[in-house]
């Protein structure tokens, strides 16, 4: 049965405890109910989690690290911890990340910076009216408002012979700025605008700014057929390397002690800016937002990177990415994992 933590709530609502009392048969009864209705809550333990990532058949690594304690790191499948993973979709969140670092470099202006002033070239002479007014913000929170190139147009997008010019003369559904549509052409142009504007790859970009701040391995990934480094998808990582990831969400930028990434990003990252249609999960930039407190990279098949600043944890799960991952299947099993005995290892 899925952990389902909500439901514990009202069982859970125990008098206040913060002076001493003595204890009542309705306190030891109030308890009693809560163990036998909620045993998870109160008996979460490591053991639990690895036990859960063995039941379910398409989790491949997961690691769970609270304060500067690693409490959980088992592989019960594919290539493990110290195995390349291709976290998919998580890439969006990490070039989300790059991008806060080249705006601190002074690489681009700003988030209100736009694509004709950053990357005029890219712009094709038939481009969608508007794409020249888009911004860098319009691009990072996935509000783009052209037809997306995710989902079952994803196929004609990647086979095209210019993937830039392709996602800029999609068909406009929604104003530059408005309501999320989850489009990997979206990120794409966003690396490719980066790379465009400061000269750098986006493989050099992501090195300089992810992995040598961080301290992890950033190999080369798939480029598009003018050379552009795919921005949004197909990166790859290790677990360790992932969790590394999880551990600067969490912490402000830092990690080591020491300021790996700009905090005033990191901080402006967990900020809802829209909210995605299908999850239902707020999202900043290149990051959701659960209500419950997790800041959450997520890629296809069940990628994830997860932080909950609240609690002091940070986790990283690798999964089959041959297989989807949907908010009301698998995905929605992973959060129920996050929101049940994950985040109950961080009241301790």
């Amino acid at each position: 049965m899925p952990y389902k933590p909500r439901e514990c709530l009202q069982i859970m609502d125990m008098p206040d405890l913060t002076e001493p009392v003595i204890p009542t048969r309705r306190i030891f009864a109030l308890t009693a109910a809560a163990a036998l209705a909620c045993p998870a809550v109160l008996r979460a333990a490591p053991g639990d989690i690895r036990d859960r990532a063995r039941g379910l058949d398409q989790l491949h690594a997961i690691m769970v690290q609270r304060g500067d304690e690693v409490l959980v790191e088992t592989a019960p499948r594919g290539p493990g911890l110290d195995g390349l993973a291709n976290v998919k979709s998580v890439s969006k969140s990490l070039l989300a990340l790059i991008l806060g670092g080249v705006i601190k470099d002074g690489g681009v202006p700003g988030v209100n910076a736009t694509l004709a002033q950053v990357a005029p070239s890219l712009l094709p002479s038939d481009a969608t009216e508007g794409t020249e007014e888009l911004t860098l913000e319009d691009l990072v929170t996935l509000r783009m408002g052209l037809e997306r190139t995710s989902g079952s147009n994803y196929g004609a997008w990647v086979s095209s012979n210019n993937w830039i010019d392709y996602v800029l003369t999609r068909d406009r559904v929604a104003e530059n700025g408005g309501r999320m549509l989850y489009s990997t052409g979206t990120t794409h142009l966003l690396g490719a605008a980066l790379a465009t504007a400061t000269g750098d790859s986006l493989l050099t970009l992501a090195r300089r700014h992810l992995g040598q701040p961080l301290g992890i391995e950033i190999p080369p990934w798939t480029r598009d057929p003018q050379g552009f480094y795919f921005g949004g998808n197909e990166m790859a990582l290790t677990p360790r390397h992932m969790l590394r990831v999880a551990l600067a969400m969490r912490d402000g930028g830092r990690i080591d002690d020491r300021q790996a990434l700009p905090a005033t990003w990191v901080e402006a990252s967990q900020r809802p800016r829209t909210r995605s249609p299908y999850s239902g999960l707020s999202y900043g930039y290149g990051w959701f937002l659960s209500r419950s407190g997790w800041t959450l990279a997520r890629g296809y098949g069940g990628q994830v990177i997860a932080a909950h600043p609240g609690r002091d944890l940070a986790v990283a799960i690798t999964s089959d990415p041959l297989r989807p991952a949907r908010s009301a299947g698998y995905f929605g099993d992973l959060m129920d994992l996050l929101d049940g005995p994950i985040l109950d290892l961080g009241r301790a």
